[in-house]
């Protein structure tokens, strides 16, 4: 197995994606077992993979359609579904109204993030990097959530309604036309 090859699916810059994907995987059953802490540690983790993947892709010339594919895929697992997971779990839902309210919302963000994944996946090519992102992408987006978690359990904004509402926001950014500047 070559790791430098272009063609195998299990590249160096593949194999640091499916870290990734292991990583969101996981860090969802630390969600489900209310083990939050954990969850966050492996959160930032493929956060980190996420930066490398494209490193190694572009360093070793490993860009393929697959690995953008790939990329996109864990981005929505690790950077969407799973900081809605830890953000909504973490919320008090009191009542069976709060609870759709709330829910709702989190889908909202959920689809907003696979929708963003799948224009831009509609707009790239392999190995090309933009200047701007327009729209924020679903990594800041996981960074913002991760800071409405901490707002809401240091009860600096304790209102569900509240982080809910900002999430819906942040979840409306992912598919503007704000420019973010690629790091």
């Amino acid at each position: 197995m070559n790791l430098f090859d272009k063609n195998n699916r299990f590249n160096l810059a593949n194999l640091i994606t499916f870290g990734n994907i292991s990583c969101g995987i996981v860090a969802l059953y630390f969600i489900c077992k209310g083990n939050f802490f954990i969850a966050i540690i492996l959160a930032w983790i493929a956060g980190a993979l996420d930066i490398l993947d494209g490193k190694a892709a572009r360093k070793f010339n490993l860009s393929t359609e697959f690995g953008i594919q790939l990329d996109s895929f864990a981005d929505f697992l690790s950077f969407v579904i799973m900081p809605s997971f830890l953000l909504f779990y973490a919320l008090d839902k009191d009542s069976n109204i709060k609870i759709i309210f709330i829910g709702l919302i989190f889908i909202f963000y959920i689809i907003s993030g696979l929708r963003r994944l799948i224009e831009f996946n509609l707009k790239v090519e392999a190995g090309g990097v933009e200047k701007y992102f327009i729209g924020v992408p679903t990594p800041l987006g996981a960074i913002l959530l991760w800071i409405l978690y901490l707002l809401y359990v240091y009860k600096i904004i304790p209102n569900e309604i509240i982080i809910s509402l900002l999430v819906a926001l942040i979840g409306w950014s992912l598919n503007s036309k704000i420019k973010v500047p690629h790091p």
